[in-house]
């Protein structure tokens, strides 16, 4: 196994035990998000400092408000990792607000979606990112009425946070849509068709990019590696971006899904095989990142993976909002 996934799998392992216990009456799936989160920034998880993080954020908002929902617990993991943490979530909320001016609803995804926007923009630009927000909202929805929900606001604000104009975007992500149709199954989830191909354009990627993700699922496939299931399918996006053999990549995968399965907290009965590969894949991308091995070392390829690993991680939360829902549904 590459050394720097070994390094990055033992620190996220270790990470998730300071967490497991804790928080307990949080999403345990946010809980490994924030393990991963501490992972991904190479630093051990601080239990305490995101507990006062946490507390920071239920003292400004509400008793009912989103804030403290299934994710809070991964935006205090977010904030406790930031050099200025009170005025990102100052920040953050007034992104919130503004976003709510601009007729989106209350929810988990529009807590994560104003976090987006105020880590990744300028406090004088919030009010031109929501609205570009919205456009961009609005015209996927023009364009695949049906697909497009409110698991979609943090994409948009993602393409909004690009330099593309709105049609452009937009007319983008349709295009790599229909391509990735044409690439998979007819019985594959149009939901996660969409959501992979948000990520490819968030990524840069050109619509010959859904043709090669179309190669290595099918590369996968025949090493009996499924990822072009409901929940893994974006995956297969970040994955496309690395230049590996798919055999290099079937090693990998399986060497750090055997490693975490049989971790405390792991076990087929706590995590299942989709999202074990989530972890698995979000480890090897961004370890890969900058490796001489993938030539991912050029300033615009290196900026194109970091959007789609982020973009992965995302795809993640919205993963974690849409089974929490599933569950409490078929209490």
């Amino acid at each position: 196994m590459n050394p720097k996934i070994e390094s990055m799998l033992q620190l996220f392992a270790q990470n998730h035990q300071n967490i497991r216990n804790e928080f307990v009456w949080q999403e345990p799936m946010a809980k490994r998000l924030a393990a991963l989160t501490y992972a991904m920034a190479g630093k051990p998880l601080d239990a305490n400092a995101i507990k006062s993080h946490h507390q920071m954020i239920k003292s400004e908002v509400g008793a009912f408000s989103s804030f403290r929902g299934m994710l809070s617990v991964y935006v205090a993991a977010a904030l406790s990792l930031n050099q200025a943490p009170q005025e990102l979530l100052e920040d953050t909320l007034l992104v919130y607000d503004l976003l709510k001016e601009q007729r989106f609803w209350s929810s988990d995804y529009l807590v994560v979606t104003a976090f987006e926007i105020a880590l990744n923009s300028k406090r004088f630009d919030h009010i031109n990112i929501t609205t570009k927000t919205r456009d961009f909202y609005d015209e996927m929805k023009a364009n695949h009425r049906f697909l497009i929900g409110s698991d979609d606001y943090i994409f948009s604000a993602m393409l909004a946070l690009t330099n593309m104009d709105v049609h452009t975007g937009a007319n983008k992500v349709k295009a790599l849509f229909i391509r990735l149709k044409e690439e998979f199954s007819r019985f594959t989830s149009r939901s996660s068709l969409m959501t992979l191909a948000q990520m490819l354009a968030i990524g840069g990627s050109t619509v010959e990019c859904a043709e090669n993700v179309g190669k290595l699922n099918r590369a996968l496939r025949s090493r009996k590696i499924k990822l072009d299931k409901t929940y893994t399918l974006p995956s297969l996006g970040v994955l496309s971006l690395l230049n590996l053999e798919p055999c290099t990549l079937v090693e990998d995968l399986n060497g750090v899904t055997d490693f975490l399965r049989v971790q405390k907290g792991f076990g087929a009965l706590s995590v299942s095989t989709p999202e074990l590969m989530l972890y698995a894949v979000s480890l090897m991308t961004h370890a890969y990142v900058g490796d001489e091995q993938t030539n991912i070392t050029k300033a615009g390829i290196t900026t194109s993976m970091t959007n789609m690993i982020i973009a992965q991680q995302i795809a993640f939360i919205t993963t974690i909002v849409a089974v929490s829902a599933a569950s409490s549904a078929s209490c």
